[in-house]
């Protein structure tokens, strides 16, 4: 059996019955994508998109949505929440490149630096910020606080 990737784990199988519940008020209305998307002023690929639990949705046109579909707006609120996309959401792809590109130079530096160890992930700090540069443009700021653990020398070498 496949592993279920991250899509299907954090958010498709969360969001599994609103977004059928979605379809079948799609269906029960008799509107299709596209008519769906006119009414509410969106464009239908990225209407469809978003009834796949593919797309955030702004609130306000949750509840246009909710309108169009006469259902209760707390019905679409969840698609105001940024979903996971495809199979790796856009945020955890950059993530898993970045240590993809810089892993082993980090690697190579904590070696360098703190001796033959890791980096704990149990022993450990994370914080995330969004700073804004002079100019405008915004930037994310991510640091790791992990415990430097030397490999232990227990035994007869090599153990």
């Amino acid at each position: 059996m496949t592993p279920m990737n991250n899509a299907d784990y954090l958010i498709r199988l969360q969001n599994a019955e609103e977004l059928t519940f979605l379809k079948k008020a799609k269906e029960a209305a008799g509107l299709s994508y596209e008519a769906l998307a006119e009414k509410i002023g969106v464009n239908k690929v990225w209407l469809a998109s978003a009834f796949e639990g593919q797309q955030y949705v702004p609130l306000e046109y949750c509840d246009r949505l909710a309108d169009a579909l006469g259902i209760d707006r707390s019905a679409t609120a969840f698609l105001a929440s940024h979903p996971y996309k495809g199979n790796t959401d856009p945020i955890l792809y950059r993530l898993h490149e970045v240590i993809d590109t810089y892993g082993p130079a980090i690697k190579d530096i904590i070696h360098e630096q703190g001796g033959n160890a890791i980096m704990s992930a149990i022993d450990f700090g994370l914080d995330v910020n969004v700073t804004e540069e002079p100019d405008g443009a915004h930037r994310v700021v991510i640091q790791f606080d992990g415990k430097l653990l030397p490999y232990a020398k227990k035994g007869k070498y090599p153990w």
